[in-house]
């Protein structure tokens, strides 16, 4: 890839707007369309872009597998962590309005912390595919 001067120009260029494009619909994902899910794979993306455009081992020195698994694993307890915290507090699972003493500010920080974990774990998950997928060698057709 490294032939490709302009493609790896563009690519640089554009990954930090992904990626803050991401962030912003993170977190603006509560008063619009958006949210964890969506802004995960946004995320995900720009990194799929750095890695067709340098490569899979480049990723994996960015982002190694292992903080992957970590970061995926912490998503997934994020948004669970909080359902939890809310059947400790006396409540029914993921019921916000345990979490704090004002209704409106519990709601409105229980949804930005699911979401969170949404969006963290939808993000490694995604990467973590791709790189399962594009770190493989390729198959040998002679060999069948």
């Amino acid at each position: 890839m490294s032939q490709y001067l302009i493609l790896r120009v563009v690519g640089k260029f554009l990954l930090p707007y992904i990626l803050v494009y991401a962030l912003y619909v993170q977190w603006h994902g509560d008063y619009g369309p958006g949210g964890g899910f969506q802004a995960g794979v946004i995320f995900a993306v720009g990194f799929i872009l750095y890695a067709l455009v340098f490569g899979v081992e480049a990723l994996e020195r960015v982002l190694p597998p292992r903080f992957v698994l970590a970061a995926l694993s912490f998503g997934v307890l994020l948004y669970a962590g909080t359902g939890v915290a809310s059947l400790l507090l006396g409540s029914n699972f993921l019921d916000y309005y345990a979490l704090g003493s004002d209704p409106v500010h519990a709601q409105e920080w229980g949804i930005l912390i699911v979401e969170l974990g949404v969006g963290i774990a939808v993000a490694m998950a995604m990467i973590a595919i791709f790189a399962a997928f594009a770190g493989r060698p390729p198959s040998n057709e002679k060999e069948r």
